[in-house]
């Protein structure tokens, strides 16, 4: 078993993979639903197809990321040859979060493991079903030497933490960003953080209204809200507000039915600390729609509420729930106000059809990615650098820049021996304007 050097031998294991988790994944899927009542069709399309489409990438594209690279020399290396070569890091400690349990797990593993890395996983402890299906996949699948998994709490994700690391890639909240920042850089360990923020959807006077409306209550209210990319709050043109609040309700009814709590399509809140904490956000806010929560079945209902202060409990943090803040705006300088309020978004949107306005935004604000007219489906695009900026991340991934985050990439020059130029060698007397000559060319 050579995981470092046999580019083979990782293929024929991702292959293994893959048929691991087509052959479970209607065992995934119920394990998504019993850990917060996942919907089939959510569960399907943001977890299982969406490793199972990045592995078959991977395989694909395994020996083409993994080979060296030519590149362009430098005339003062004349004669030579250039190259990159990719090389794992080494020991890898993946920490997954629990709002997409199974793919914000898998994916980092492929592509470290592609890399030819060793790779300790750690799956959340909030969803405790899906986390014990993924330990029964990778099992059955690697050699407990080159990847295992290590279920538990905060005590075991502490004492992973504390020992050295080649590379740490973490999903989740900004204040555990936080603390896995400070841990590697004990030891200068290289990290990936891909964490959250407060996403802004902005809605101009030109927008679409009707259509807006049935993207944004499908980005926002898919897996409940718990989404890092998904709208956290509106900003929309003041005189269009109305009319767009009644296109939001008419889309939720649509989606979910007028009795919100028997929707099939409709997951639940993680557990009770976070049913808690969004049921606060709610009190003594002016809410336009839902509200409805249950504290026994951990239900919030799609919620929106109009006009809430800056410094109320749901404009302070990430909402990362169903609840959903509707502002207004009259001038840029208020939509600068609101946002400039707030850390570095991982996530931006902007709903319009004056293009030179939203250039605009897109050009004035730093965010970690986002659309124009549609929300979270740049995450589906892997040719699309996924990550933040700030205190929404640091690093980036899918696609072949997965591969390339778990790769150190090593500068080799290759130097001919024909031809040898004197003019860097001492004595330098007289060579100093030939050099800048040769430097100013270059």
């Amino acid at each position: 078993m050579d995981y470092k050097n046999d580019i083979g031998y990782r293929k024929e294991t991702l292959k293994k993979l893959l048929y691991n988790i087509q052959k479970s994944e209607d065992l995934i899927v119920k394990a998504l639903y019993d850990d917060f009542k996942k919907p089939e069709f959510e569960a399907v399309l943001t977890e299982t197809n969406y490793v199972i489409s990045d592995l078959k990438d991977t395989i694909k594209n395994i020996y083409k990321w993994s080979g060296r690279k030519r590149v362009f020399p430098s005339i003062l290396n004349f004669p030579s040859t250039d190259y990159i070569y990719k090389e794992p890091y080494g020991n890898v400690l993946v920490i997954a979060p629990w709002n997409y349990p199974f793919q914000l797990a898998l994916c980092p593993l492929i592509a470290a493991v592609a890399a030819g890395n060793r790779v300790v996983l750690k799956p959340s402890e909030l969803t405790p079903n899906t986390s014990a299906i993924i330990a029964k996949i990778i099992a059955k699948t690697f050699h407990i030497n080159h990847v295992e998994v290590h279920e538990g709490g905060v005590d075991v994700s502490n004492k992973l933490l504390a020992q050295r690391w080649d590379y740490i890639f973490f999903t989740g909240s900004v204040a555990v960003g936080k603390v896995v920042a400070k841990a590697a850089a004990e030891n200068l360990t290289p990290i990936t953080l891909e964490l959250g923020g407060k996403n802004p959807c902005i809605i101009d006077e030109t927008a679409n209204l009707k259509l807006a409306a049935k993207r944004i209550v499908w980005g926002k209210f898919i897996n409940a809200g718990q989404t890092c990319i998904a709208p956290d709050y509106i900003l929309i043109q003041k005189n269009m507000k109305v009319n767009f609040i009644t296109f939001l309700i008419d889309e939720i009814i649509k989606s979910y039915g007028k009795k919100l709590d028997k929707s099939p399509d409709f997951a639940r809140i993680i557990n009770t600390k976070n049913f808690l904490r969004l049921d606060s956000m709610i009190e003594r806010e002016k809410v336009i729609f839902g509200g409805e929560t249950d504290a026994n079945k951990l239900f919030i209902s799609p919620t929106l509420i109009e006009e809430p202060a800056l410094d109320s409990p749901v404009m302070k943090e990430e909402i990362f729930g169903p609840i959903l803040p509707i502002l207004t705006y009259e001038t840029e300088a208020e939509i600068h106000n609101v946002i400039n309020k707030y850390e570095k978004p991982l996530a931006f949107y902007i709903f319009s059809e004056n293009h030179s306005f939203a250039k605009k935004l897109i050009a004035n604000y730093s965010f970690g990615g986002g659309c124009i007219n549609d929300t979270v489906v740049h995450f589906s695009n892997k040719r699309l650098p996924f990550g933040g900026v700030g205190h929404s991340g640091i690093g980036a991934y899918h696609g072949k820049l997965s591969f390339d985050i778990f790769s150190h990439h090593k500068a080799i020059v290759k130097k001919g021996n024909w031809l040898d130029l004197p003019m860097r060698y001492a004595p330098y007397k007289d060579k100093l304007a030939s050099i800048k000559r040769l430097l100013d060319w270059m």
